[in-house]
């Protein structure tokens, strides 16, 4: 009776290979949206995903004005950053930055899904998010990646 040996094969940087996908956030709830962001980003939708390895693929989200949240949470929302200087506190509400800067929303949802390590900086860098449905990534030949249906309880 032989064993067969099983062998972890480790992706090499050099051996990755990245698609593009376009996003279109118009309609989608934010973190639902950001979670699958993430995952292509990450490369945890491919059978050689390996933790230490930048494998993930690029991201468009395109439409980034119409995310959407539920319930009261556009009002509620708050975004919170401090300059550094005494009395720096800036508070700004959902409201406001999807009017303002939808691509920063988007950003900072998907940015908490991801490590906040090198590799995380790296991978984040591969996240493209505008705010119509113009992208000039079209000599890339994107395709359109339709998220998961969630079920509700």
């Amino acid at each position: 009776m032989e064993i067969s040996a099983r062998i972890t094969k480790s992706l090499r940087k050099e051996d990755v290979q990245r698609n593009w996908w376009i996003i279109d956030a118009e309609g989608k709830t934010l973190g639902r949206l950001a979670t699958e962001a993430a995952t292509l980003l990450r490369g945890k939708h491919k059978a050689n995903f390996t933790p230490h390895v930048d494998n993930g693929d690029f991201v468009i989200v395109i439409n980034a004005e119409k995310v959407q949240v539920e319930g009261k949470r556009a009002e509620k929302k708050e975004y919170f950053h401090h300059t550094g200087y005494p009395v720096g506190a800036r508070v700004h509400s959902f409201k406001t930055l999807i009017d303002k800067k939808p691509a920063f929303v988007i950003e900072h949802a998907v940015w908490g899904m991801i490590p906040k390590n090198r590799l995380g900086r790296q991978i984040i860098k591969k996240l493209k998010v505008y705010r119509g449905t113009e992208h000039p990534h079209e000599a890339q030949k994107p395709q359109l990646y339709t998220l998961k249906q969630y079920q509700e309880n």
